[in-house]
Parts: structure tokens; C-alpha cells; sequence
């Protein structure tokens, strides 16, 4: 397949799969029809890469649905400029669309082996303003937030107060919650004194998110 064809590919997932069912975020829909999304896939499934689901990469990982990397990209809201905590990086195709949208990515991953190709491969295709750390991200990383976002593509069993913590005043923190079944994607927004508010943005199923505040790796 050529980067004509993959290019019209993206053209109509953004018109059917994003645009038709909802997603009217401009900056949301540009970043999504401009990532290579095939490039952040295995190449013996890279046929799928613009189907309408998740695709499988290394470490039991998933890269997303494109409706929930938009629609949790849509939801955060960023401005250029603004910058986010993404925990869970994986092959670093969400962090490429925080990318597009002009936000500063600060991202963890608890596999090294997808941190390290998630870096190479960003840089590879001339991104730059971002970082990845291998931790653990239910802790967050402190160092240089309170962030302005925080994008978790992970499921936890409640909150991490660490992440609640690392937002700044008026943030957004997009999180699924629940068991390793089913859970329900939640945004969280901080306000000026601190407190928080939360409303329910649908049911979803991701990938546990392993560590301290998260799920253990029974």
C-alpha cells in the first residue's frame, strides 16, 4: 500500500469512523487525519490499521480504537503550548496526536522495550516536543508538572490521588475506571481551590494499568 492510498485511508476513517459519530473537535480531526497510524502498528498488521478497533502490539499492549484516542484527545481539550501527562505510552501513536495538537507530551511506560521504539519512532517521523520515562505510571511524574492535562490509556481500579495531585487548576485528567473487564471513562477536571469534578464520558475496555495505585500483575 502506498502513502496515497494510506493517506485516503485516513481521509475516510476521519469522515466515518471520527466525524460521523461525533467528533467535531478540529483540532482533534486534523491530527487524527495527519499520523501515520500504520507506522505505530506491527507490520504484519498493518492491513488493520485503519479499521474501526483496537490492533495488538507488543507486551500484551493495544494501540486504541482511533474513536477513543479522538475522543479522549477531544475531551482534554489542549491548547498549543499546553503540556500533558500520558501514562501509557505504548507504540506512541496517542502521543503523536497530543503532538499534532500542539501540546508538550511528558509520557511513562512500564514496558522498556515499547518506550524505547515509541521514542525512535516519534523521532523518526520529525516529533519532538516530547519525553518518555520508563515507570510507574499510576504515580505519575512531578518533576515538571502540575501538568495541564493528563491522559491515561490504562484501566485503574479508582483514581491515582498522585495523578489528581500533578494536575494544575482548570486541567483535565481523562481516566477509565473500573475492573480489568469493563469500566467507564471518567474526566476529571480541577478547579482553582483544588477540588474536583467528574463526569462520565461512557463505558470503555482498556489494558489494566499495573502498578502502586493501579492493579498488581496477578
Amino acid at each position: 500500500m502506498n502513502d496515497d492510498e494510506r493517506g485516503a485511508d485516513r481521509e475516510r476513517m476521519v469522515e466515518h469512523q471520527l466525524r460521523r459519530r461525533g467528533i467535531s473537535h478540529p483540532a482533534t480531526l486534523r491530527a487524527l487525519g495527519a499520523v501515520p497510524r500504520h507506522a505505530f502498528i506491527p507490520p504484519e498488521l498493518q492491513h488493520r490499521a485503519y479499521e474501526d478497533g483496537p490492533v495488538g502490539i507488543e507486551c500484551g499492549q493495544t494501540v486504541s480504537q482511533p474513536w477513543i484516542v479522538a475522543a479522549m484527545t477531544a475531551a482534554l481539550d489542549m491548547h498549543p503550548g499546553e503540556h500533558v501527562l500520558e501514562i501509557g505510552v505504548g507504540s506512541g501513536y496517542q502521543t503523536a496526536v497530543l503532538l499534532e495538537v500542539g501540546a508538550r507530551v511528558t509520557g511513562i511506560e512500564r514496558h522498556g522495550a515499547l518506550a524505547r521504539d515509541a521514542q525512535a519512532r516519534l523521532r523518526s517521523l520529525g516529533y519532538r516536543d516530547f519525553d518518555i520515562h520508563i515507570a510507574d505510571g499510576t504515580l505519575g511524574w512531578p518533576g515538571p508538572g502540575p501538568f495541564d492535562g493528563i491522559l491515561v490509556a490504562a484501566a485503574a481500579p479508582a483514581v491515582p490521588p498522585p495523578l489528581v495531585a500533578q494536575l494544575a487548576p482548570g486541567g483535565r485528567l481523562l481516566i477509565p475506571v473500573g475492573d480489568r473487564k469493563t469500566q467507564t471513562l471518567l474526566c476529571i477536571e480541577k478547579q482553582a481551590d483544588g477540588a474536583t469534578t467528574s463526569r462520565e464520558l461512557g463505558a470503555v475496555v482498556f489494558v489494566p494499568l499495573i502498578g502502586a495505585q493501579g492493579f498488581d500483575t496477578s
